[in-house]
């Protein structure tokens, strides 16, 4: 199973035919077993077809009404899958044993063990909660009952484990460094807030991912800087008093100190303004409004652009340029987005195109290398950029790779020599590959705030970008650069980096950036 996660989506690479929509939502548990492929996600195996659909329905229903019973529920679906790993895992190697595979219940069982199917049936301990209050969100009705509820589960007694059959022998499957792989941790406040995001987008708990909630929970903390000095702020100004013109102001400081921007500051508290002259706002319904106008401000440039996710296209060449001033991590966000490809099911190469820098070649190499990605360069000093850029086209299109990242030398927006080879290199891209997709993306360093910006402003007019990738967000408290570079400068932003790690890449979601950014509110 490959999480293709341009597209956000989960693949079964079959190259003799592609796999049905509903097949990529299942999990790797789920979609191992034939006979239940075409079965509802909370259907037992050993139920009646009649009673199938009423305890979907049930189950549906129940997660809608309790979001933290829903994170229960996802929570123990992935405990299953991972369990099911290590079992397959440790008999890999007896290849004598003829058993049949073991059966796992699609029940979902509780968080800490894997229960059978009659285990599964008997009452929650979400039947005794008290329902919410109407009018609240997915979001904001499990910070209400997330308390009470875990400590329901806590008290509730251990569910007997299900016998499990002797798993058939596997073929060894190729090695991967464990090290890289998403974790399952505890279900805690993280997991539960994580779960509850993915819940407001729509997903049921059957559909979601490790990788979605292990990147959600490095979200989460890559924004703690900035968070730390937005929230608490904001909350010390809330209150439980409807909003007033006074508090306005203070928000207005708390978005300009983040490096939101003056654009987008004025555009949000105008929109606020304007709410309060029709009705009293209180605090939770100021928050939810907040949330909208920041997630609006930076979803337009992408709504400008047509393209809501950029992702390599098929059966087509495409060339990403990575452009930006020295020390922003060109070339590391280069690594990490080939890693990401590969993750995702894409051929890449790496073009090592930045012949400037001392080792800019040998640090491209080490990345290439963590991938498995070729890298395509030219061992002489000071060799010309636009040189290896067509090598690495050339050997792209005899070879069918799907993308071409190239790593630029970093260069000062006011140097307008080197402007022009970036230029140069973009003719040379047009000449030699007509039909290739192109994308252009400037990498920015967060923790330079307007700085940043304005390097966007300058780039966007000489090189034709086609959109951002903010790097560094962990390190910095000015994560509100995201809403500046949205608003003035007019361009998508495509990747966010939270962390220093391979996996800590992902492309930009304006829903996960606010909720993170406004974690517990």
């Amino acid at each position: 199973m490959v999480y293709d996660w341009f597209n956000r989506s989960a693949e079964a690479p079959q190259p003799s035919e592609q796999p049905s929509k509903s097949e990529q939502t299942l999990d790797p548990a789920t979609a191992q077993d034939n006979s239940r492929q075409a079965a509802p996600a909370e259907e037992s195996p050993q139920s009646e077809p009649e009673s199938a659909g009423a305890e979907s329905e049930r189950a549906v229903a129940s997660e809608e009404d309790d979001p933290l019973e829903w994170a229960r529920q996802a929570y123990a679906r992935l405990k299953a899958q991972k369990e099911l790993e290590k079992t397959t895992q440790s008999v890999a190697p007896q290849s004598s044993v003829t058993d049949e595979p073991p059966v796992v219940s699609s029940e979902p069982p509780a968080p800490d063990s894997v229960v059978s199917a009659s285990e599964s049936d008997a009452p929650q301990p979400s039947s005794q909660q008290q329902p919410p209050a109407p009018g609240l969100s997915l979001l904001e009705q499990a910070a209400a009952q997330r308390q009470e509820r875990q400590q329901q589960l806590e008290q509730a007694p251990a569910p007997v484990v299900a016998e499990q059959a002797k798993p058939a022998p596997v073929q060894p499957q190729q090695t991967v460094d464990q090290s890289d792989e998403p974790s399952l941790g505890e279900f805690d406040e993280t997991f539960t807030w994580s779960a509850e995001v993915l819940a407001a987008q729509g997903l049921r708990s059957d559909e979601i991912t490790l990788e979605e909630i292990d990147w959600l929970g490095r979200l989460r903390q890559g924004l703690e800087k900035t968070r730390q000095g937005f929230v608490t702020g904001l909350l010390e100004n809330l209150g439980d008093d409807p909003l007033t013109p006074e508090v306005l102001d203070d928000l207005e400081s708390l978005l300009l100190r983040a490096d939101a921007g003056v654009q987008a500051t004025d555009q949000v508290l105008d929109a606020l303004r304007r709410r309060m002259n029709e009705q009293v706002v209180d605090p939770t319904e100021g928050i939810r409004f907040l949330k909208e106008q920041l997630r609006d401000l930076l979803d337009q440039p992408t709504r400008d652009s047509g393209v809501k996710l950029l992702a390599p296209q098929r059966d087509q060449l495409n060339v990403w340029l990575m452009v930006g001033v020295n020390g922003v991590g060109k070339t590391t966000t280069l690594g990490k987005l080939a890693n990401l490809a590969v993750r995702s099911g894409y051929s890449a190469m790496i073009a090592a195109a930045d012949t400037f820098r001392a080792a800019a070649v040998q640090q491209v190499q080490v990345w290439g290398d963590r991938s498995d990605v070729p890298v395509i360069a030219n061992p002489s000093s000071n060799a010309d950029p636009a040189a290896v850029v067509f090598d690495a086209i050339g050997a792209a299109r005899s070879k069918g790779t799907d993308l071409v990242l190239v790593d630029t030398a970093g260069r000062l927006q006011t140097k307008h020599n080197l402007m022009e080879e970036l230029e140069k290199i973009r003719r040379v891209v047009d000449r030699l590959a007509p039909e290739a997709h192109v994308e252009s993306l400037l990498v920015l360093d967060a923790s330079q705030g307007q700085n940043g910006l304005n390097q966007a402003m300058a780039f966007a007019k000489t090189v034709g970008l086609t959109g951002v990738v903010i790097t560094k967000l962990d390190g910095t408290a000015r994560g509100g650069v995201a809403l500046a570079v949205a608003s003035e400068a007019g361009l998508p932003i495509r990747f966010i980096g939270a962390g220093e790690g391979i996996r800590d890449l992902r492309p930009f979601n304006s829903f996960e950036f606010v909720e993170a950014l406004l974690a517990g509110r």
